[in-house]
């Protein structure tokens, strides 16, 4: 725990003021001295003093109480107003976990144990809080989906948990919903948001721990099994762990041969026929009649025409000039070598 945190719960002043105790050099554990705000102890293990003497252990408590309207939160008001932890029977220094504003009601935590304060608060770890919420005109179950859709704050977007009509009267509905975030009066922001003023709020539920039968304006300490159940809320189980599933053993993978690299042929069949060919190494065969050798010639057997080179290389008729000779002159004949 920080300790400023740990000074604060001893009453020896605000957060800051503690904060100052530390800085100034005033605080000591395990008899040396410590100046950084950053600093941890352990109240039920280490030694800490402030201005040499000996600081008492502090004995965490834990209160619920039935908020009426009318009384504010805040553990500091100059004005003077009724507080929260005026209710509570407790001499040492207290504050509220979470806040519920004047005009609302019902459950609200008080203790002096910061880190479960934290958790219960802090939007990652998830606790649930519950509200019945009475409010003006006529709502069905569709007029509340934009609710658990978001609805856009300045802060981000707002979202509930969950949301169902209770009940419906002649000018107004009971809701009950429940979100995981604390901002500052959301539930009276989004539900304006939907066109609905509220008329009545009460908080009946923070995680586990309900509101119960404790009259308005009262207040009692926590059973430790509530205490148990609601840290286990805090670190976000609910301590119940799922049925382990027997499964079978598991059935051995067979191996895929290896296969060789394809061989791609470049400007050739894209199909892969060219290639398989060339792989195999197979000579194409000649088509019958034509002998094997240089492409071009004559097949076997057929008179040489005109026009055509003879297999001997000498010209054959006007045109049948062979590449070796000249070409031909202004008459058109063959010029002699």
């Amino acid at each position: 725990m920080r300790l400023q945190k740990i000074l604060a719960a001893a009453g020896l002043g605000s957060r800051r003021q503690c904060e100052e105790l530390i800085e100034t050099g005033r605080v000591e554990v395990d008899r040396q001295l410590v100046t950084e705000l950053g600093a941890k102890a352990d109240p039920e293990t280490q030694e800490v003093r402030v201005d040499g003497v000996k600081l008492p252990k502090t004995r965490l408590v834990y209160f619920m109480v039935n908020k009426p309207p009318g009384i504010i939160s805040t553990s500091n008001d100059p004005s003077g107003r009724p507080r929260v932890i005026d209710l509570v029977p407790y001499d040492g220094r207290v504050f509220t976990v979470g806040r519920l504003d004047k005009s609302s009601e019902g459950l609200i935590l008080v203790t002096n144990d910061g880190d479960l304060a934290d958790r219960l608060t802090h939007p990652r770890y998830g606790v649930d809080k519950t509200y019945k919420v009475e409010v003006a005109g006529t709502l069905e179950r569709k007029d509340l989906a934009p609710l658990l859709k978001g609805i856009h704050l300045a802060e981000g977007m707002a979202r509930a948990v969950a949301a169902k009509v209770v009940r419906q009267y002649k000018h107004s509905t009971l809701l009950e919903i429940v979100l995981s975030e604390g901002r500052n009066r959301e539930v009276r922001r989004i539900l304006a948001r939907i066109g609905h003023k509220v008329e009545r709020l009460q908080r009946i539920a923070i995680g586990p721990l309900r509101l119960g039968e404790l009259p308005l304006g009262q207040s009692r300490p926590l059973e430790r099994d509530e205490l148990k159940a609601l840290k286990q809320a805090s670190r976000g189980s609910t301590g119940k762990t799922k049925p382990k599933v027997r499964r079978g053993p598991k059935k051995p993978v067979k191996a895929m041969p290896p296969q060789p690299p394809a061989r791609t042929v470049i400007g050739g069949d894209t199909s892969g026929t060219a290639a398989r060919k060339a792989a195999a190494g197979k000579p194409r065969p000649n088509k019958p009649g034509r002998p094997a050798g240089k492409t071009g010639l004559q097949k076997t057997g057929r008179p040489v025409g005109k026009g055509s080179p003879h297999k001997s290389g000498r010209p054959v008729g006007k045109a049948g000039a062979a590449k070796k000779f000249r070409p031909a002159g202004k008459a058109g004949r063959p010029q002699r070598g």
